[in-house]
């Protein structure tokens, strides 16, 4: 899946917009990593476990992201963007969210066609080739196939994403 910040994707047409996508969590920070955090930063630098925990923050709601944009027909998301906030004194909300689309590759002589656009073109096409009908209705609640290393359980009760 082809994910940008911009609103367009420069050498492609916006064939369908399916809405807008997102991925979301909700994480704690244990006392113990916090209060080791704590006195690194005193020393200044970077605090490794607090990195990491947001690294992996933000590629589950990424992947979240990008499975309710495939379940939507979309192959591409446009205007991409993180956002995290704080919730109280321990939990950090990571929200990835963007527009679900489909994209074309634009060919050799048409306005706007990139090098890279016109060889897409060129190579044997994918599937069907053909953008799945806009959903209609409330967004669709992704649902991820298996569990990957690192990637959190679900609480008893709650779906998994």
């Amino acid at each position: 899946m082809l994910i940008v910040t911009s609103n367009e994707i420069p050498g492609h047409r916006i064939d369908a917009v399916f809405g807008e996508v997102m991925g979301l969590t909700v994480r704690s920070r244990d006392i113990g990593s916090q209060m080791l955090a704590g006195f690194r930063s005193l020393g200044g630098g970077e605090l490794p476990e607090m990195t990491r925990a947001l690294y992996e923050s933000r590629q589950e709601v990424m992947a979240r992201m990008v499975s309710e944009a495939q379940q939507r027909g979309a192959n591409a998301i446009v205007a991409m963007r993180f956002d995290t906030s704080e919730m109280g004194t321990n939990w950090t909300e990571v929200c990835a969210y963007g527009t679900a689309v489909y994209v074309l590759p634009l060919g050799e002589g048409e306005p706007g066609a990139t090098g890279q656009s016109i060889y897409l073109t060129k190579q044997p096409q994918q599937g069907a080739g053909q953008p799945a009908p806009p959903q209609p209705g409330p967004p669709v609640q992704p649902q991820m196939g298996g569990q990957q290393p690192g990637q959190s359980q679900p609480f008893p009760g709650q779906s998994q994403y």
